[in-house]
């Protein structure tokens, strides 16, 4: 071999020794994703109003980053899986090819899927992650998920494994500010003592710095149960955690029964909305599946109405 030849080689094998994995490859683009800090609300919003000027509407919209770092973790999971799943049975070894044949596999993936007995909540959230990965909202829009129904929630509605280990006596004090706030578990573990107080209005509020979505919001403390949650900060310093330790459940009914009792204190005499059918207009009071929204820190209150209301 002469020497062009060998140099020549050598660099075709030190080219393939430097590739980069398609894990390493896929971390990167999600990082190229992120948007942590930026408001998909403000997006959101202008979106619709550019639409609203060219006479169309937008309903579902994605502003095609990602918004919270727990949104990153779950994508990130569903993602690595898919590009496990594709490299084991394909043998596709970087994104080049497997950007390539994304949506036939992509269709493929969530089939086997389905037969396998997956819930419609994981497919979904499966095709969510990997449409937003490949920057295609169209991405397998050919496979039909199966549709998410009220029987198949179970999270809010029945207890998990780990909670038959749960003491509710010993954290009575949690449970207590949770009915009176309905903050999500991540948002109590991050509340400080300054975080509570009133608002322009006069109104007990419980400040969340990192939503959903890493949206900030003033949860209203349930009116009524003002006394409980000041108990629980009076006389602690300004920047101590609300509560240092959190028991090992999601205690995700209570958020579900605050909704319902600020729906019901902001529509009185109204009663629930009606379950076993499709709602009317008529069936609930807007304005206050508006208020119980944006306490909860939801954008959509067909989310509200759906899954706490009812």
């Amino acid at each position: 071999m002469n020497t062009t030849t060998l140099t020549k080689a050598r660099k075709e094998t030190m080219g393939k020794s430097h590739r980069k994995s398609i894990i390493k490859e896929a971390l990167e683009r999600l990082d190229s994703k992120m948007a942590i800090g930026e408001s998909r609300q403000e997006a959101k919003r202008a979106a619709r109003e550019a639409a609203a000027q060219q006479g169309r509407s937008i309903w579902s919209y994605s502003t095609g980053k990602i918004h919270s770092h727990k949104t990153r973790i779950t994508y990130q999971e569903q993602t690595l899986r898919f590009i496990g799943w594709a490299r084991q049975t394909e043998g596709i070894k970087t994104l080049e090819v497997l950007d390539q044949r994304a949506d036939a596999l992509v269709s493929q993936y969530l089939q086997i899927e389905m037969a396998s007995g997956k819930s419609p909540y994981t497919l979904q959230l499966q095709r969510s992650a990997l449409r937003l990965f490949f920057g295609d909202r169209n991405l397998a829009k050919d496979v039909k998920l199966p549709k998410r129904t009220m029987t198949g929630i179970t999270r809010s509605r029945r207890n998990a494994a780990r909670d038959k280990h749960f003491q509710p006596a010993n954290w009575q004090p949690l449970l207590t500010f949770q009915r009176a706030t309905g903050l999500r578990k991540d948002e109590l573990k991050h509340l400080l003592v300054k975080d509570i107080y009133r608002d322009y209005q006069g109104h007990l509020v419980a400040f969340v710095r990192n939503g959903k979505g890493g949206k900030q919001r003033e949860a209203p403390v349930l009116p009524g149960h003002e006394q409980d949650v000041l108990s629980t900060v009076t006389g602690r310093g300004p920047d101590e955690r609300v509560f240092p330790h959190l028991p090992d459940t999601e205690m995700h009914a209570l958020r579900r029964e605050y909704a319902q009792a600020l729906y019901l204190h902001h529509s009185p005499g109204r009663g629930l909305p009606p379950t076993g059918r499709r709602l009317r207009p008529t069936d609930y009071d807007p304005a206050a599946v508006q208020i119980v929204s944006r306490a909860l820190g939801h954008e959509r209150r067909d989310v509200v109405l759906r899954h706490y209301l009812r």
